[in-house]
């Protein structure tokens, strides 16, 4: 039975994927992003790395959307920021 590769930080996002995601923030108002690498994003924010968040920490991920075409997901993320998506 071939050896089945492992699961690491390094490899496990190598799925191309591309989330869409809502964050809660501190202030109780809600940031929309983009990204391929979810957890990495995550850490970045509750680092205090990302500037459009840095003086609203702590933030919440409210939930995610995976999407195999990058494309699509800059669509959609460009929507949720655009009139008609902020009231869903």
């Amino acid at each position: 039975m071939p050896d089945t590769p492992r699961a690491t930080a390094d490899n496990i996002h190598q799925d191309n994927n591309h989330y869409v995601y809502i964050l809660k923030c501190a202030d109780g108002k809600h940031y929309t992003g983009c990204t391929n690498n979810l957890e990495h994003r995550l850490d970045r924010y509750r680092k205090g790395s990302v500037t459009s968040t840095r003086t609203r920490l702590p933030i919440e991920l409210i939930t995610y959307i995976t999407c195999k075409d990058k494309y699509k997901a800059y669509q959609f993320e460009k929507y949720l920021k655009s009139g008609s998506g902020r009231h869903l």
